[in-house]
């Protein structure tokens, strides 16, 4: 590999800037930065390399660099890139988790919720988080709409509603000019951590209730006391001085795995951390500067103060994250860096076994599939499998697994056209349409296809990638009574080979087809179910798509829209359709 690249090599510049990996079909694999390209794609194929940088480097066939003016630059562009071309490796550095917040909107007059999908460049709502246990979350935030009347609706209703009559509502759609400033401040400070506030709140509400002799409410309450006890106790084992929101960010470094811990500090208290085990690719200071970018590059939001060990460029990730990025040496500070430390080696010690187990078992049996099916490669499996009743609601669903591991962004639904239990047409219509777009779109070709059924279905399938003039590898996966794999048909001579329930082969065909099987049937479920509500609409006059649409998506099921009463269905429809449909749901039950 070494010898290829030696003419490629000296044509790299001793700048920073960004470097893409590609494969033999032109696939970008892997983006990287550096300081000096030149010295970093020369590491790649010079000297000793291990593990997941062995892996990547025999895969390369070539590569591209782009030049940069500094290193900063070279860090947002490889961020860019990675978003843009989703590499193979670097997805081994995601860490796609988004923790809950409790957002107080900025509404006239606000609501309370929770929320996952925020926008960190918004600034006018309070956000509070993040909050590791979701749980926790919620029964917060439902014990304060419960405690404070706020407005619960999102959007305002013309009259008041239950809310309004139990006494958890001020019913701001009648009464306009309510001054919740004093409420709204008794909220904030508790979300700042102010549990007296909120303790003494309980208390008062269990003697109102106590003396109306609403002892169930009492109850509840009681319970909720506890539990908000013991919620600011757990987080309050470490707590600072101040009040400011800070993370502090640490790791721990073994045999080509990092782990990576940040602790989630808010008001002076721990919350909660967030812990990942990832592989090198590079060096120990790019792989944490890239995982902590896209950390707080989603909707994790960067706190006021971030603590960072002395390895990562600090001012670069100050620029990038746009807040104060700082280093310890001492104090009550040094000592959370140190425990994120402690924390760090502890969950690799943990968790480094299952690792390196699981992967040893994903790439034996990868391996010993390809050797069985006497492939050259064996990168990419995709899977299809049928669903009906009784040729009713037809679908077919794809999974892909690359190396050995369920790819779910390259899942694919497939809602056919063919109302016969014909699973060979059914067959032919998904390959096409599936392989078709492949090609339309210059996506990757998988080096395997499995159909679930014998000869007949692995014939439809061929003879349609024949048309598509493909050369892809096929299939046939026959079980036994118990529905587990227990033989391969070979769609090239279409000889059946054994499969040894003790294998690591046998594992992975049977996650596939398990896989496969679980992603078609939750489709066609869903199918069905709209199908059953969309048949019942097409029996009212005056129901168009978009109308029909509306009230699939309000009830989703005719059980549900039976519930419904004329009024409520008259706010998607207009009354007179909505007294028909009515009607006829009501006669449906005589």
């Amino acid at each position: 590999m070494a010898i290829k690249f030696t003419k490629e090599l000296r044509e790299v510049p001793k700048k920073s800037g960004c470097y893409l990996m590609y494969n033999s079909d032109n696939v970008v694999i892997y983006v990287g930065k550096a300081k000096i390209l030149f010295n970093r794609l020369k590491s790649y194929f010079t000297g000793r390399v291990t593990g997941k940088t062995k892996k990547l480097v025999s895969e390369i066939d070539h590569f591209e660099y782009i030049v940069t003016n500094s290193e900063t630059e070279a860090f947002i562009l490889e961020i860019n890139l990675i978003k843009k071309y989703d590499p193979k490796y670097n997805i081994l550095l995601r860490d796609d988790k988004s923790y809950p917040y409790i957002e107080l909107t900025s509404d006239k007059y606000p609501r309370l919720i929770v929320k996952r999908e925020i926008n960190i460049n918004k600034k006018s709502s309070h956000l509070f988080g993040p909050y590791p246990n979701v749980y926790a979350a919620r029964r917060l935030v439902n014990l304060l709409n419960r405690l404070y009347p706020l407005k619960k609706c999102d959007t305002m209703p013309k009259k008041v509603c239950l809310y309004y009559h139990i006494g958890e509502c001020l019913g701001y759609c009648e009464h306009k000019d309510i001054d919740i400033t004093p409420m709204k401040n008794e909220i904030l400070s508790i979300l700042n951590g102010n549990d007296t506030l909120l303790i003494n709140k309980i208390n008062e509400k269990i003697k109102i209730n106590s003396d109306n002799l609403n002892y169930e409410v009492c109850k509840e309450l009681v319970e909720e006391l506890g539990y908000i006890k013991e919620v600011f106790k757990n987080q309050s084992i470490v707590e600072l001085d101040d009040n400011i929101n800070r993370d502090v960010i640490n790791y721990y470094y073994e045999n080509s795995y990092l782990s990576i811990v940040i602790f989630f500090i808010r008001n002076g208290k721990l919350v909660g951390n967030n812990y990942k085990i990832i592989p090198i690719i590079n060096d120990i200071k790019d792989t944490l500067e890239y995982y902590i970018s896209t950390f707080y590059s989603k909707s994790n939001i960067a706190p006021k103060e971030i603590i960072m060990p002395e390895i990562i460029d600090i001012e670069m990730m100050s620029n990038v994250l746009n807040t104060k990025v700082i280093t310890v040496k001492r104090g009550p500070k040094k000592k959370l860096f140190d425990m994120a430390y402690n924390n760090a080696k502890e969950q690799y010690d943990k968790e480094i076994r299952l690792i390196y187990n699981n992967e040893k078992l994903t790439t034996d049996a990868n391996e010993e599939l390809r050797n069985l099916l006497h492939l050259d490669k064996l990168h990419i499996i995709e899977a299809f499998d049928n669903s009906n009743l009784f040729g009713t609601f037809s679908v077919s669903g794809m999974v892909s697994f690359i190396d050995g591991v369920p790819s779910k962004k390259n899942y694919r639904k497939f809602k056919l056209t063919f109302d016969k239990n014909d699973d060979v047409a059914s067959m032919k219509e998904v390959i096409y349409r599936r392989y078709f777009r492949v090609l339309k779109d210059k996506l990757v070709i998988p080096d395997l296809i499995i159909v679930d059924g014998g000869n007949n279905q692995i014939n439809a399938c061929k003879e349609i990638l024949e048309c598509l003039n493909l050369n892809i590898k096929v299939i046939g996966v026959k079980k036994d009574d118990h529905h587990s794999p227990e033989s391969i048909v070979d769609g090239d001579t279409y000889e059946m080979i054994k499969i040894d329930k003790s294998s690591n082969v046998f594992r992975l065909l049977s996650r596939i087809d398990e896989e496969v099987h679980r992603f078609t049937i939750n489709y066609h479920k869903e199918i069905r179910s709209k199908g059953s509500i969309s048949s019942v609409l097409d029996n009212i006059n005056g129901l168009g798509d978009k109308r029909k649409k509306m009230l699939i998506k309000k009830y989703g099921s005719v059980t549900k829209m039976k519930e419904a009463t004329t009024y409520e269905l008259s706010e998607i429809i207009p009354l007179k359709v909505a007294e028909e449909l009515h009607e006829y749901l009501e006669s449906m039950d005589k």
